[in-house]
């Protein structure tokens, strides 16, 4: 079987954004807690497995972890919450110039935003690292499909790879040998292929074809036929299966490589980061389940929680393995 050599994936599917309007409302008052509250709420509300993750970084850096989670998700909702691509723009420009006003110590009165404050004031958070993600999100405003593997690894790296980075900088540890920096890039990848994974569906409904052309046009998969037949498991969509399979072994490889970053130099993750890589473990759940129903994208079972996370999560904390 392909996964078996793993032990044996966060995010959510893509969704309207909720209004979380009663804290937003709060956040006049100027108080850190409003602020942070707002973020964990939307934590909570779109990324269950984050915010199952937040209960192993120390309580000083969880607002920060939500502060940076609450701004990657913002970010990842906001092409389904404007109405034209003008609006968009203006939008991730709001957040370049509020970024920027990080560093001047003169944020704007977001809670996001001044969440992101309060935490850069503790750590290193580089301006340069939230741009690029701001950055390539508006890319994928403009081009929400990719042609091949390689120009969505160079998006997946610009978003869930530096948001990593990013995770790692809140911790404020020492990466000596580039370890830590080399794995996070890896599963960060591995996390954006298993999350389009996930949301094929949800891209399909609104005409979207998720997966890379290049892999696409090698099965014979056609974007049309996806739109029109993937709500139905009953029809047979044409090189599918075929294409889904091989876009989930690039996710497994990805995953692997991040793994062997440690297993190579017989180190343990420091205790400090585990939580950063504890992202990887919803990955293997997920690409475990999908290779079970035998690459069936449209399976009930994967629309469904694994009940099994929880208990996962704790257990890769504790043995230091994703």
């Amino acid at each position: 079987m392909l996964f078996r050599v793993l032990p044996r994936p966060f995010y959510p599917s893509h969704l309207r954004l909720v209004s979380l309007a009663r804290f937003a409302t709060s956040v006049n008052s100027g108080s850190t807690g409003n602020h942070a509250e707002y973020c964990r709420a939307l934590v909570q509300r779109h990324d269950y497995e984050s915010y199952l993750s937040s209960y192993f970084y120390p309580r000083t850096l969880q607002p920060g972890y939500f502060a940076l989670k609450a701004f990657f998700l913002e970010l990842a909702m906001l092409p389904e919450t404007v109405s034209n691509s003008m609006i968009g723009k203006m939008r991730f420009q709001f957040w370049r110039d509020a970024i920027s006003a990080l560093g001047e110590d003169i944020p704007p009165r977001h809670p996001i935003v001044l969440a992101l404050h309060e935490a850069s004031k503790k750590s290193n958070l580089q301006r340069y690292h939230l741009k690029r993600i701001i950055d390539a999100r508006e890319d994928e405003l403009n081009n929400p499909s990719y042609r091949t593997v390689a120009s969505l690894t160079a998006h997946a790296e610009s978003t869930y790879s530096t948001l990593l980075y990013l995770l790692l900088s809140l911790s404020n540890l020492p990466d000596v040998s580039g370890s830590l920096s080399h794995a996070a890039s890896h599963l960060g990848i591995a996390q954006c292929f298993t999350v389009l994974l996930r949301a094929l569906p949800f891209h399909a409904s609104y005409g979207r074809l998720v997966i890379p052309a290049d892999i696409a046009a090698k099965h014979g998969l056609r974007q049309e036929e996806v739109y029109r037949n993937l709500r139905t498991h009953e029809m047979v969509i044409n090189g599918l299966d075929d294409a889904v399979y091989e876009f989930a072994i690039a996710a497994n490889d990805q995953l692997l490589t991040a793994r062997s970053m440690f297993e190579k130099q017989e180190m343990k993750i420091p205790p400090e980061a585990m939580p950063v890589f504890l992202s990887g473990i919803p990955v293997s759940l997920y690409l475990s389940r999908l290779e079970k129903v035998n690459f069936d994208i449209r399976h009930p079972s994967l629309q469904t929680k694994d009940w099994r996370l929880p208990w996962r999560v704790w257990r890769g904390y504790h043995k230091q393995m994703f």
